[in-house]
C-alpha cells in the first residue's frame, strides 16, 4: 500500500512539473527575447539562449514611455481596489453568513451565478453607468465596477461562518454593537481569508487590461498594463522592446505572489473548509 501511494504521489508531482514547464516556457522565452540582441532574436532557440544578455531594451522602455507614471497609476488603482473590495465583500458577506432572513440562500445563489458570466458581458452596462456618473477617464471609474466580486463574497462568507456563534452571543450580552462585533471580532478572526482576497485582488487588478483600456483614454491616467501598449505603436517591429515592457509589467505581480503564496493558500484552505 505504501509503495502504491508513493508511486501515486510521484505521478502527481510529475504531472505538476510538466504543467509548470509548459506554463513557464513562454515566460522564459519572453525573458530571453527581451535581452537578446536583435541579430539573434529570430535565430533558433538554442542560439538564442547562447546570446549575450543586454539591458539595452529595458533602458529603451524607460526612455520612450513614462513608465514611472504608469507604474504609480497601477499602484494607486490596485491599492484602492483592494481596500474597497475587502470592505464591500465583507459587508455583503456578513449578513449572508450570520443572519437568517427570507431569500438569503437565493441572494447568495444569484451572486454565485454571476461567476458563469464572462467579464466582458458587463462592459457595456458598466461603461454606460460610468458615463452617466461622469467617471470616464477617472481612476474611480476603473475601481468601482470591480469591487463587488462574487469570489470575494464567497471567501468572506465562508470565513464568517467558521466563527463560533457563542462568541458573537457573548459579545452581544456584554453590550457590543453589531458594528463593534464586525470590526473587532469578525474581521480579525477572518484575517487568513482577507489575506487571500488581498493577494487575489492585487494580482488580478495589477494585470487587468480590458476594463481600464475601455474607460480610460488619457495616457497620463493609464495603468502599466494599458500604457505599455505604447511600445507597440512606437516599436511596431521591435519585439525585443515590447518583450522587455511585458516583463516589467508582470514582474511585480509575480514577486508579490511568490512571497505571499503561503498566506494565499492558508486563506483559500480555510475558505474551502
Amino acid at each position: 500500500m505504501s509503495a502504491r501511494r508513493g508511486v501515486r504521489i510521484a505521478l502527481h508531482y510529475a504531472v505538476l512539473v510538466l504543467i509548470a514547464l509548459v506554463c513557464a516556457f513562454p515566460f522564459s522565452g519572453r525573458c530571453r527575447s527581451r535581452s537578446a540582441p536583435k541579430a539573434t532574436y529570430f535565430r533558433s532557440l538554442r542560439r538564442s539562449f547562447r546570446a549575450r544578455a543586454s539591458l539595452a531594451n529595458f533602458i529603451e522602455v524607460f526612455r520612450v514611455i513614462d513608465l514611472g507614471r504608469y507604474f504609480w497609476n497601477s499602484v494607486w488603482i490596485t491599492f484602492w481596489t483592494v481596500v474597497w473590495t475587502i470592505l464591500v465583500c465583507s459587508l455583503a458577506a456578513y449578513p449572508l453568513a450570520r443572519y437568517r432572513f427570507r431569500g438569503r440562500q437565493l441572494v447568495f445563489t444569484v451572486i454565485l451565478a454571476t461567476l458563469m458570466l464572462p467579464t466582458e458581458v458587463n462592459f457595456l452596462v458598466n461603461f454606460i453607468t460610468t458615463t452617466h456618473l461622469r467617471l470616464v477617464n477617472t481612476h474611480l471609474g476603473v475601481i468601482l465596477p470591480t469591487v463587488a466580486g462574487a469570489i470575494g463574497i464567497f471567501l468572506m462568507k465562508n470565513a464568517f461562518e467558521e466563527i463560533p456563534q457563542d462568541l458573537l452571543d457573548a459579545a452581544r450580552v456584554d453590550g457590543a454593537s453589531e458594528l463593534y462585533i464586525f470590526l473587532r471580532i469578525m474581521l480579525p478572526l477572518a484575517l487568513p481569508q482577507i489575506g487571500a482576497l488581498t493577494i487575489l485582488t492585487t494580482v488580478t487588478t495589477w494585470n487587468n487590461f480590458l476594463w481600464p483600456s475601455v474607460v480610460l483614454t488619457k495616457s497620463e491616467l493609464m495603468p502599466l498594463a494599458v500604457g505599455i501598449l505604447e511600445l507597440s505603436g512606437t516599436f511596431g517591429s521591435s519585439t525585443r522592446v515590447i518583450a522587455a515592457g511585458a516583463i516589467l509589467t508582470i514582474a511585480p505581480a509575480l514577486i508579490v505572489f511568490f512571497f505571499t503564496q503561503r498566506f494565499f493558500m492558508r486563506g483559500m484552505e480555510g475558505a474551502i473548509k
